[in-house]
């Protein structure tokens, strides 16, 4: 339940966060760009949760709707009629885009791979913009027609590459990528909208291919489905609302994957009071509860110092973990605020500690600083502090902090027939997706979606 004594402080946070895909993105194409470290290209997640994000500000009279529409329509029809081939400087193949594009032409990025997860992350937020763009006028019609086309040309069979699990990506030089998403991570998300696929979706035995590589562990006697960054189990978790239903693995374990979340952040938390490795702390204390938030993120890195005696290793844009590491010291403080709807209870009071100590709104510009390190030398007791915002970090921000207050991403996403269908085919039942409505064959005359 909202506590309303926070709702200034998530008032602060929602507005500075959402203030990055206003004034980060091209307004003539709708990308956003990955970072606002100069000369950096536009990531095509980062304009997914921009999508997605624009709906959020709308609801807290942030921008208002015809803005939103507009921006959301740039987006969609730009990623609809962008080049769309096995070119090297093509934007897309075979209904997935290039993790990096070139925020002016829209062209790929450097050498960079065509990303199935990051693809993923654009598809969704374009399905959150169609089920809450859902009136009548031309424009709101369009955005509806063009997410469901996009998601709908991907080939989730050809990302498979003859095998049961889907792989990283793929290259016109050099063709897929050898990784291949198994095992607890970012990708459930992927594998339930490539389920549900009227088009090329992926087989049932998919899923149970990536799950049968779980890893379960019991850690500071909390018993849960483990994966050391943060954020792994929070990316899924922006767009589904886990509560209440459970697949298999989790039916077994007598969870499910949103109590799994909540005991993946206590872990994190009691890791930072217990400090294993004696990373120093903003407060002065070594052992603080209101310090933590471990994921991939920015870093001082790379760079080898003693410290207090310590030969201290320090990286730079890493995925951290905890409590088996990696771990520098360093912090995401975007990455505590974002476990907010599993446990507001520590997160809550973590923000305000965040805020506190000089890494909050009043002194980032888009609410709170990507990372700090304590550890590593800096003028002050925060240490080194990142001096770049990535659209990854602002986008769980604003979109967890408003599935906790109200469940708006949530309520949407639980009435997109696709994902409802490829939570069906991956084994899921109980809770809210026993009444959901979902069309096995729904395509362009989706109600929900038209």
């Amino acid at each position: 339940m909202p506590q309303p004594e926070y709702d200034h402080m998530l008032d602060s946070l929602t507005r500075a966060a959402f203030a990055y895909f206003v004034n980060e993105a091209n307004p003539a194409n709708g990308l956003v760009k990955d970072c606002t470290r100069p000369g950096f290209p536009s990531s095509i997640a980062a304009v997914g949760l921009a999508l997605a994000a624009y709906p959020v500000g709308v609801e807290r009279g942030l921008l208002t709707r015809t803005a939103a529409v507009v921006r959301t329509l740039t987006t969609l029809r730009f990623f609809w009629n962008s080049p769309h081939g096995t070119e090297p400087d093509a934007t897309g193949y075979k209904g997935f885009y290039y993790h990096f594009l070139d925020i002016d032409t829209g062209r790929r990025a450097g050498n960079c791979e065509l990303s199935t997860i990051d693809t993923v992350l654009l598809l969704s937020g374009a399905l959150v913009a169609a089920l809450y763009f859902d009136r009548e006028a031309e424009e709101e019609r369009e955005i509806r027609e063009l997410a469901d086309s996009l998601y709908c040309r991907a080939d989730w069979q050809w990302a498979q590459n003859g095998e049961a699990t889907v792989t990283h990506g793929w290259k016109p030089e050099s063709g897929f990528l050898p990784y291949r998403w198994r095992g607890y991570d970012e990708a459930t998300i992927l594998y339930l909208l490539g389920l549900g696929s009227p088009t090329h979706p992926l087989p049932p035995h998919s899923y149970t291919d990536y799950t049968s590589t779980y890893s379960w562990k019991n850690i500071y006697g909390y018993e849960f489905l483990y994966a050391g960054p943060l954020f792994i189990h929070q990316y899924s978790h922006v767009w589904i609302d886990f509560r209440g239903i459970q697949d298999e693995y989790m039916r077994a374990k007598g969870i499910d994957y949103f109590e799994n979340s909540n005991r993946a952040t206590h872990v994190q938390q009691e890791y930072a009071i217990r400090n294993p490795l004696q990373f120093r702390r903003t407060c002065g204390c070594r052992h603080c509860e209101c310090c933590w938030g471990i994921t991939a993120g920015d870093g001082p890195g790379p760079a080898t110092l003693t410290i207090d005696g310590i030969e201290r290793h320090f990286f730079d844009y890493l995925a951290r973990g905890a409590p088996y590491g990696p771990d520098d010291g360093t912090i995401a403080p975007w990455a505590s605020a974002a476990s907010l709807p599993f446990a507001p209870e520590i997160v809550l009071p973590t923000i305000e500690h965040m805020v506190h100590v000089g890494v909050g709104p009043t002194s980032c510009r888009y609410g709170l600083v990507a990372s700090f390190n304590p550890t590593f030398p800096g003028p002050t007791s925060l240490g080194w502090v990142s001096p770049w915002n990535y659209g990854l970090n602002q986008g769980p921000l604003v979109l967890m902090i408003e599935n906790y207050r109200s469940g708006l991403i949530w309520s949407l996403m639980r009435r997109c027939p696709y994902l409802v269908a490829g939570l069906r085919q991956a084994g899921f039942s109980g809770g809210w997706l026993e009444s959901a409505r979902a069309e096995s064959t729904a395509g362009p005359q989706s109600e929900i979606l038209q």
